[in-house]
């Protein structure tokens, strides 16, 4: 008998209202925020609160370095939580967000396949609850802020040439990765060469993913390095300002996500650097969250053992004091 599409599959599930899966981990409807029927946004109390309480056991999915299709992962994590849930074991499934340009690339969505995915599927792949956006927003808010600083006096005497932030999208467009901007009459800017980059790739993504909370997240973000002055010293973006602004943006973006497998399995999607620029791991809030929330959590970096494996054990562990 041929399996069905996954997307036959993930229309066909039968999904429990988010309130019941919250409520299978002892959440109450104050400890979560909804997105619909079937998403939530869990709360920063709920960790905060469980602190004293003794975490879960902790599995690390890994593979070997993908395919351009992938390896398998996310299929292997969420079958893996869902043949626990068979056996009686109380768990939860940990992933990362997909980015909309390998979703609409030649790898595809990222929530998993056949009776081993992640609902609702096409939510999930596709703009989800906005984390990404609020990354972008709060990425090109920076960008902007830089610029505006440059051609309002310069007086951080930021070198053109050395300039370290770019402009992000998540939708890949080879045509973006290099242009210049500024050009235009006295009221254009100034002119200088530049680039986007995906999401995914931002550092603001990867602080978001390593972030305990949104002041946490807002420090970090105050130490990035946008430029180098026409000394070679490092400009930081607490220096160009703005930071509480971008913070703003992240104020709902740092909040894992609650959604479930075809088998009702409780699943929290959050965060999503890319392993070979960043460390490639879901946020450590979502980890630590789930931790606290199952007897078992099951995780999964990204790219192989070489990539999302090597650092999810060298920084997201001790980033997070994970055993």
């Amino acid at each position: 008998m041929a399996i069905p599409p996954d997307i036959e599959i993930a229309q066909s599930a039968k999904l429990k209202p988010i309130i019941e899966i919250a409520a299978g981990l002892g959440l109450t409807e104050d400890d979560i925020e909804l997105y619909g029927k079937y998403k939530a946004k869990i709360k920063p109390q709920v960790l905060r609160e469980r602190q004293d309480k003794p975490d879960g056991k902790l599995i690390v999915v890994t593979a070997v370095t993908p395919t351009k299709s992938g390896e398998g992962k996310t299929t292997m994590s969420v079958g893996l939580a869902q043949a626990l849930g068979h056996l009686g074991k109380r768990n939860i499934v940990v992933l990362r967000q997909p980015s909309l340009g390998p979703v609409f690339g030649i790898k595809g969505g990222a929530a998993g396949g056949g009776y081993a995915q992640v609902l609702p599927m096409e939510d999930i792949n596709i703009h989800f609850t906005g984390d990404l956006h609020a990354v972008t927003c709060a990425h090109d808010l920076l960008t902007s802020l830089m610029e505006n600083h440059i051609f309002r006096g310069n007086e951080l005497d930021i070198d053109l040439k050395n300039i370290m932030w770019k402009r992000v999208l998540d939708i890949e467009s080879r045509f973006l990765r290099n242009i210049v901007v500024g050009l235009g009459d006295k009221n254009g800017g100034v002119p200088y060469e530049t680039g986007f980059e995906i999401t995914t790739a931002s550092e603001i993504a990867a602080i978001h993913a390593i972030s305990k909370d949104l002041m946490d997240c807002k420090q970090r973000m105050g130490e990035i390095t946008v430029a180098y002055n026409s000394k070679g010293e490092a400009v930081k973006a607490k220096e160009i300002g703005g930071i509480g602004a971008m913070a703003i943006l992240m104020k709902e973006a740092v909040k894992p996500n609650l959604v479930q497998t075809l088998e009702n399995t409780p699943a929290i999607i959050h965060g999503g650097p890319f392993a070979n620029i960043a460390h490639g791991c879901p946020s450590l809030a979502a980890i630590k969250t789930a931790l606290k929330l199952t007897d078992y959590v099951v995780v999964e970096p990204g790219f192989g053992a070489d990539l999302g494996m090597e650092k999810f054990m060298d920084i997201a562990s001790r980033a997070g004091g994970l055993r």
